[in-house]
């Protein structure tokens, strides 16, 4: 989430620590920071100050669980206030709002309060609609986001600025103020402000007016309501949605926006009263209008939770030697309300934080707000206990360890099949509908290919082997399969199984346990070509005694770059000579390469040769 420092600025009188100092605070104590950018340009008019007209925008990473309250500007600087030990100076949620103006010319009506446990719509009469002040499209673009006209600008900033997503309609073009609230009926569909029709399924929910779809709620409102130049009366939308609903529809529909990306986290229903009276505020300070009033319809207020915790607890579980006072102090920092007797605290979170349920919960913020550089290291104790080893993995690693050290590669295949004995209820794709039951025909397949680029690897046989799961005989179980390439020299598929059952026998003989293995050498990864390769054999006598590494040096001088690969794969002597035949592989990152280009190459390593002294065969 984009967030803005000089619109964190507005919720402090003291002034606030720079952009790279915010990002370490929070880092260190809540969310990791993607990045920090600076946007404009400083002012230089006489008298003004350096950073007047630019502004520093975090990247912030804020945690799933963490979702309900703090992908806004007023959760982050909460979470800064906690942190740095600065107060607020100005808290949306502190301010009163009031209710008790309603209207009967509006109706809200809601099939399912599960679905949706909150509605609030407010009438707003003769409001003028046209581009917004200066200020609220500077601090919309800071993030990242277009203005579009001043009463949408509204209820976009109060979503950045406390975390609840709002939507107006014209009320004149909806037809009926009598809103309701439920599922979509088969083959309905809606054409929303990005001017996309959209079929809609029986699962998702709707706003609608009159029973006419006007919305998906919680995702994006209709095309056909929008607010413009013309419009004259809206309907303000301040609603809570079940967050399970609006994912489903979000991820059927492929439509992910700014809103239903809050709705998803799961947000408190206050927080729909909150949003309201900022956004109306804000409308009728920039767009004029008068309020006809409200319609709140909130079945099952949301009920106050407080969990209990004791200062042992904390202490026991972080490993630290807290003071009562210190901890009292986290939670004050917190805006958490409490009360303790005799070392229990009995906390009330704010209606925001959903996250707080259990002790642990409480916990963990005394400890990332004292911070867990604070916390002693302390040694894990010995086990009082002997592991029990895993039988299945023990001898998955036992032929792992033996396989590998006899020149095979591990490789990883699909787990769906053109054949088998379970049918797929979601299918991958139309040719493999199955559950495999057997590793075989994957492991053939990919012993085919990596054939083809033997040369390439610098292999003389190919042998992988897989250690998989198959579905066969109405059970699921782990299985094992070898491949390797048939070859006079080496040794075949079948003798090498009989070596394996053979290792495999011998090590289950033997007690079970764990072994201490060397620490693996670095390896970094190299890509491979996405182009052909070219091979080429060149074979030469040498004085008996000539190094081939030597030879080997001088060949990759002049081949070049393009010569990925070289190696002796012959030599025999004669005489007082040595025959040497070495085995080239030539590839580009680039293109393909062609025979001439291989060719000319090849000529200059043979020069090079012969002007040495050596005999090209």
């Amino acid at each position: 989430m984009k967030v803005s420092k000089k619109w964190l600025s507005n919720f402090f009188d003291a002034k606030l620590p720079n952009a790279e100092a915010l990002a370490e605070a929070l880092t260190f104590h809540a969310f990791e920071i993607d990045g920090v950018e600076k946007i404009g340009s400083p002012r230089r008019d006489a008298g003004a100050a350096d950073d007047e007209a630019s502004d520093d925008v975090l990247d912030v990473k804020v945690t799933p669980n963490r979702g309900h309250d703090c992908l806004s500007h007023r959760g982050i600087a909460k979470e800064l206030s906690a942190i740095l030990d600065i107060p607020l100076a100005q808290d949306p949620f502190e301010l009163d709002f009031d209710l008790s103006k309603k209207t009967d010319e509006v109706t809200v009506s809601i099939e399912d309060s599960k679905l949706c446990p909150r509605y609030i719509a407010r009438y707003i009469k003769g409001v003028k609609v046209g581009p917004a002040p200066e200020w609220l499209k500077t601090s919309l673009e800071s993030i990242g986001q277009r203005s579009i006209n001043n009463v949408v600008d509204a209820t976009n900033l109060v979503m950045f600025n406390i975390g609840q997503p709002l939507h107006a309609f014209d009320a004149d073009r909806l037809g009926s103020l009598d809103i309701g609230v439920r599922l979509a009926r088969e083959g309905e569909e809606l054409e929303t402000l990005d001017e996309k029709k959209y079929p809609l399924k029986s699962s998702m929910l709707l706003i609608t007016a009159g029973d006419r779809a006007v919305g998906i709620a919680g995702i994006k409102g209709g095309m056909a309501d929008k607010i413009d130049e013309n419009t004259k009366n809206i309907i303000l939308e301040s609603a809570n949605f079940d967050g399970v609903s609006i994912r489903k529809s979000s991820q059927v529909l492929k439509l992910r926006t700014d809103a239903s990306a809050r709705f998803e986290q799961v947000l408190s229903p206050e927080l729909c009263a909150y949003g309201m009276r900022q956004a109306v505020k804000l409308i009728l300070d920039i767009a004029g209008g008068e309020c006809a009033g409200f319609v709140d319809v909130y079945p099952e207020p949301q009920k106050q939770v407080s969990v209990k915790v004791s200062l042992d607890e904390v202490n026991k579980i972080l490993g630290t030697t807290l003071k009562k006072e210190e901890v009292a102090r986290v939670f004050t920092r917190l805006g958490f309300t409490y009360q303790e007797k005799n070392g229990v605290f009995e906390v009330t979170p704010p209606l925001e934080r959903l996250d707080i349920n259990i002790k642990e919960d409480l916990v963990e913020e005394v400890g990332r707000i004292v911070g867990y550089e604070k916390i002693p290291a302390v040694e894990l104790p010995d086990l009082s206990i002997k592991p029990e080893i895993s039988k299945n993995f023990y001898r998955s690693e036992m032929v792992r360890q033996f396989l590998t050290k006899n020149g095979f590669s591990e490789v990883f295949t699909s787990a769906f099949s053109d054949r088998g004995e379970r049918v797929v209820a979601n299918k991958v794709d139309g040719v493999r509908p199955y559950l495999r039951d057997n590793l075989l025909p994957g492991l053939t397949e990919a012993l085919e290919r990596n054939v083809r680029n033997k040369e390439l690897l610098g292999l003389k046989q190919v042998r992988i082997f897989e250690i998989g799961t198959i579905w066969k005989d109405g059970k699921e179980e782990v299985s094992i399969e070898l491949a390797a390439e048939k070859m006079k020299t080496e040794k075949t598929k079948e003798e090498w199984e009989q070596e394996l059952n053979s290792e495999i026998s011998k090590s289950e003989k033997e007690p079970e346990a764990y072994q201490t293995l060397s620490l693996s050498g670095v390896t970094r990864y190299k890509s491979f070509s996405k182009f052909p390769y070219v091979v080429r054999d060149i074979a030469f006598f040498v004085p008996r005694g000539t190094s081939p590494d030597e030879v080997l040096k001088i060949i990759y001088e002049k081949a070049g770059e393009l010569c990925v690969r070289a190696e002796l794969f012959d030599t025999f002597d004669k005489g007082e000579k040595t025959s040497l035949a070495f085995r080239l592989v030539f590839q580009s990152f680039e293109r393909t390469l062609k025979d001439p280009e291989v060719n000319e190459i090849m000529e200059k390593v043979s020069s090079t040769l012969s002007a040495l002294g050596f005999e090209v065969r």
